[in-house]
């Protein structure tokens, strides 16, 4: 399996800041750069910034971590995707969610029934739309298409629909268990996740407060130990990245939680990119 690590943005980037950004993760070999769907605040919205960053770039993967898909056209979330795939071929990474963290923004997003259902459903049209001629017009090559979650339910969801899992604040042993279950999920819809389609985003507090950063952790996942979520320093990061891959996981979103981004993107070159394989 290949051991890679991307950049996520969170909402550290704004739009200003972005075109420098860009530029500086394409020049310094970055594999990838994720945009998170944050409607209440300045971050870009994911589809235009993958856009966008892929239009400057030649080589940096772009991808979303993680995009709302209930509540969105299937059909037309497919053509936005083939699109860009067209632009920017083997570079472009959707992954979908139930619904948005933040509380106040899942208004935005409504559907007209149980939300599980309308998010199995959107996936099954949005994988037939992306098969559509219709919609391809000749595109090559196929989307895979990751799914993020952590209750059963997800790792149901994965396996049966999905060819790969994006989670976030888990233990190792937690990242262990789900990549058991969305195996077994899929095994049990005559269906197979590639075993390097495992993944996770980390945030590591790259000259954050580090009391503030276990607080932001503690309010995502109040019944663990916030310590085991998120890494305090760089040190940490390392010896985590290490737990998450014995137990399974070889794809890794870093996001600094605060601080200067030039300084993390400094950090983060000159730790991570010699550990990719």
């Amino acid at each position: 399996m290949s051991t890679r690590f991307g950049i996520g943005l969170g909402g550290e980037v704004e739009p200003g800041e972005l075109p420098g950004f860009v530029d500086r993760l394409e020049d310094e070999g970055v594999d990838s750069l994720w945009f998170s769907e944050l409607v209440y605040s300045p971050a870009v919205d994911p589809f235009v910034g993958m856009a966008y960053a892929a239009s400057r770039t030649r080589r940096l993967k772009v991808g979303t971590s993680v995009a709302v898909l209930p509540g969105r056209q299937p059909a037309l979330v497919a053509k936005q995707l083939m699109s860009l795939a067209a632009l920017a071929p083997r570079r472009v990474l959707p992954v979908f969610g139930l619904q948005p963290g933040n509380p106040r923004e899942r208004e935005l997003f409504p559907v007209a029934g149980r939300r599980g259902d309308i998010f199995d459903e959107s996936l099954r049209q949005l994988r037939a739309a992306l098969d559509s001629d219709d919609i391809r017009q000749g595109t090559p090559g196929s989307l895979d298409i990751w799914l993020g979650g952590r209750a059963p339910a997800a790792f149901r969801r994965i396996g049966a629909l999905g060819d790969g899992w994006l989670g976030s604040f888990l233990t190792p042993a937690e990242t262990e268990a789900g990549v058991a279950a969305i195996r077994d999920a899929a095994a049990a819809a005559g269906r197979h996740v590639d075993d390097d389609h495992f993944g996770i985003t980390l945030l590591v507090a790259d000259g954050a407060h580090p009391d503030e950063v276990m607080r932001r952790a503690g309010a995502q996942r109040p019944d663990a130990d916030p310590r085991e979520l998120v890494a305090t320093d760089w040190p940490a990061l390392h010896r985590m990245i290490d737990d998450h891959i014995a137990a399974g996981l070889s794809k890794f979103v870093i996001i600094p939680a605060g601080g200067d981004t030039t300084s993390f993107v400094d950090r983060f070159v000159g730790e991570l990119l010699p550990r990719q394989t």
